[in-house]
């Protein structure tokens, strides 16, 4: 009775795992085969929907006699032409290499001290005579030393110190977004990088002059006026280094 019934047992778990290896590679990644070469909005969807300022399409005037048989087109850069961004869709490298070192101290010491007193009044310099005049009162009734007294004093004391360092080398090739009516540019760039499920992203903007760009179409970030740079991540790496909502609410529960 136990045999004819372990027999079906068996044989149906040896199905299962017949079945389960012929898609062991594929859910374990262990024989990956390259991806074929394919470029659409399915293998790359980062690129499905592209929309960039762009300037005004510039219609080329239709050509007539020997201008026909020109080797050259109106709409291509001459030869000897300035390769730098100069318009709306233009690309320019950002160079940006920040070294940054700050050191403050500062240090106060403050101390007060005030006293002051009121003594018993005397009236034309006379203060104990005064109870020989005054019927029934003594000199020993009149109070001596001084009515009134005052004294305060306060101290404080504090320093500070700031130790600051940072240093980053980066380049991002940014978009000529915007060109405003003095000729200066408005550029703006990201990039991101993802990998193993933690996204890199490297975000900047600002206001550039074109006489500032280099030969090679590069410009330094600071040569940029109103300049917006961030760096940072999003995903698990970032996730763990985040404080929790729990010691956030306990920061604003518990004051000290």
């Amino acid at each position: 009775m136990t045999t004819a019934f372990a027999r079906p047992s068996v044989l149906m778990l040896g199905a299962a795992l017949a079945l389960t290896a012929c898609d062991t590679a594929d859910h374990f990644d262990r024989d990956p085969q390259p991806s074929p070469i394919v470029v659409d909005g399915q293998t790359i969807p980062e690129v499905a929907r592209v929309q960039v300022p762009m300037p005004a399409v510039a219609m080329e005037p239709p050509r007539r006699g020997s201008a026909k048989a020109s080797l050259f087109s109106a709409r291509s850069e001459a030869l000897f032409a300035d390769q730098r961004a100069d318009d709306i869709g233009d690309i320019v490298t950002v160079v940006i290499s920040i070294d940054d070192r700050a050191q403050l101290h500062n240090s106060t010491d403050r101390e007060r001290e005030g006293a002051s007193s009121i003594g018993f009044p005397t009236f034309f310099g006379y203060g104990a005579k005064i109870a020989a005049i005054l019927p029934g009162i003594s000199a020993a009734d009149l109070p001596s030393g001084d009515v009134v007294e005052i004294g305060s004093a306060s101290e404080a004391s504090g320093s500070g110190a700031i130790s600051r360092n940072e240093q980053i080398e980066l380049k991002v090739a940014a978009l000529v977004i915007d060109k405003l009516p003095n000729g200066t540019l408005v550029v703006a760039g990201r990039q991101e990088i993802m990998v193993n499920q933690e996204l890199r992203e490297l975000r900047m903007a600002g206001i550039v002059r074109p006489a500032d760009i280099r030969d090679d179409n590069t410009i330094s970030y600071d040569k940029i006026a109103e300049a917006r740079i961030a760096y940072g991540g999003r995903g698990t790496l970032s996730r763990a280094q985040e404080r929790s909502y729990g010691e956030d609410a306990m920061d604003v529960i518990l004051p000290y």
